[in-house]
């Protein structure tokens, strides 16, 4: 079968049209395939970019911690380092004291063994004090009779006691002691009974330390000093009258009534006369 000229020439024209637009499609295929893959490249760029951002933020955060802790540490490691000085400082301290006590130990110790060799050689040395204080009592001014016997006998009396301390009793025998000296420096006045030709009457005492001793009577119409006459030995002797006005003021000064003043009074060891002596009452 043969095609007409003008057939064939349609034909060509088809034939020409599909093959140009077969073409055209697939170039334009082409170009949308090439522009998808430049943008899907773009954005693995960017999250690339991003990926890297955030991992060098990480990086980072981590530094800023680790410099933070490096801070911390130093700061404690400094609190320790003066906590460990202190603490040094403190120990020499106390080794010094440790030493101290050790030394008192041993002192403590040496002196324990030596308590009973102390112990041993103290009785005998408080007796012979209560002893000296007795005789002492005896022979000296006889004021307060009474009141200075009864502590020696108390003293001796506790010499025999075991539960009174060994330092105890030795503070005692001290305090009676320091008792009798306190007398020979004090002024004093008390009430009393003393025999008068041959009757006990009520009298009033005046001591002035050791250097006089003297009473009057309730009425003031009799007077007297105690007069030594040799060792451990007097007597009471008559006074005159003309020394009522001293003894009256000096009774009133030992009985805080009066404020301290010169005063008259005889004082012992001294013949008796009105040859005044003048004696500080304090």
């Amino acid at each position: 079968m043969k095609l007409s000229k003008l057939a064939k020439a349609s034909l060509y024209l088809s034939l020409s049209a599909s093959s140009l637009l077969l073409a055209t499609s697939a170039s334009a295929t082409d170009s949308i395939s090439d522009n998808s893959l430049n943008s899907t490249s773009l954005n693995k760029v960017v999250d690339a970019g991003q990926q890297i951002n955030h991992s060098a933020a990480k990086s980072q955060q981590k530094v800023n911690g680790l410099t933070d802790q490096v801070q911390t540490k130093l700061q404690q490691f400094n609190v320790v380092t003066k906590e460990v000085d202190g603490l040094s400082v403190y120990n020499q301290q106390m080794q010094a004291q440790l030493d101290s006590q050790m030394t008192e130990l041993a002192q403590l110790a040496k002196s324990m063994e030596e308590v009973s060799v102390i112990e041993r050689q103290i009785s005998p040395l408080m007796a012979r004090m209560i002893s000296t204080l007795d005789t002492f009592v005896d022979l000296d001014v006889p004021f307060l009779p009474s009141e200075r016997t009864k502590r020696v006998e108390d003293l001796k009396t506790m010499m025999n006691r075991a539960d009174i301390a060994v330092s105890e009793k030795f503070r005692r025998v001290l305090e009676a002691y320091q008792i009798e000296v306190d007398y020979g420096r004090t002024i004093e006045a008390y009430s009393g009974v003393l025999p008068i030709d041959g009757k006990q009457m009520d009298v009033d005492f005046l001591r002035i330390g050791r250097v006089s001793l003297v009473y009057q009577t309730r009425d003031g119409s009799r007077l007297g000093q105690w007069k030594k006459l040799s060792a451990g030995s007097g007597q009471w002797q008559s006074l005159s009258q003309d020394y009522r006005l001293g003894i009256n003021k000096a009774q009133r000064i030992a009985r805080k009534q009066l404020a301290p003043d010169l005063i008259l009074v005889p004082v012992s060891g001294v013949p008796v006369s009105f040859n005044e002596t003048s004696t500080q009452a304090e």
